[in-house]
């Protein structure tokens, strides 16, 4: 019982997590419209193998990690300059000529696993993500971590991540082919305003957490 209830919180917790749209989303829709479903497949396999390792992390460390308040805060640091240099690169990517167009090109040498992998590696925000819920979860007793069972939910978080991703990326593909308006104002206008919305309010919550105390002393 416990190892189908570590399975089903992880799934749910990695589900909804993976809803939002976010940069690991939006490159697995390119890859997915020009290079096939079983480019998007190894794509995704390289995204949930990091992620594998963040959550096992978080897991064995999740209350050193919120105490180390210096470690946090470059973290969150670094998590708004990668917000604001995503929406720049899907900005200044729109606005190039037809010809030099996509981010994805410029890695179509490589294994879309390997694109999968660094991309995952280099997204700072699932680390407090995943510190924050999987303390949440243990201090709660939601999940147990003793022995095997912090297998069991680890498992039923990266399936949950992909088929969050996959069900999004889906769906994007079908408003892309329905709506002829999609590409013109969603890739060059909506998604670098998205991460930049994104950016303020990581913003807002470094200073809540880190700064408004200071303040008000």
């Amino acid at each position: 019982m416990k190892e189908l209830k570590n399975i089903f919180i992880g799934f749910l917790v990695s589900f909804i997590g993976s809803i939002p749209l976010g940069y690991l989303n939006l490159i697995g829709f390119e890859i997915y419209v020009k290079l096939g479903i079983n480019s998007l497949f190894l794509f995704l396999a390289g995204v949930i193998f990091v992620e594998m390792f963040v959550i096992y992390f978080t897991l064995q460390f999740a209350k050193q990690l919120v105490s180390n308040k210096k470690l946090m805060k470059i973290i969150d640091f670094c998590a708004i300059f990668f917000l604001l240099i995503l929406a720049y690169s899907f900005f200044a990517s729109a606005n190039q000529p037809i010809e030099q167009q996509g981010i994805v090109e410029k890695y179509a040498t490589y294994s879309p696993f390997l694109i999968g992998v660094f991309l995952s590696a280099i997204n700072f925000l699932q680390v407090p993500f995943w510190t924050g819920w999987n303390l949440y979860l243990m201090n709660g007793n939601y999940i147990s971590i003793v022995n095997k069972d912090k297998v069991y939910y680890i498992a039923g978080t990266l399936v949950g991540t992909f088929m969050g991703m996959l069900g999004l990326i889906l769906i994007l593909n079908t408003l892309a082919q329905n709506t002829s308006s999609f590409s013109m104002y969603v890739i060059p206008v909506v998604i670098p305003f998205f991460f930049v919305v994104l950016a303020v309010v990581q913003i807002v919550k470094v200073y809540r957490k880190h700064y408004r105390n200071k303040t008000e002393l």
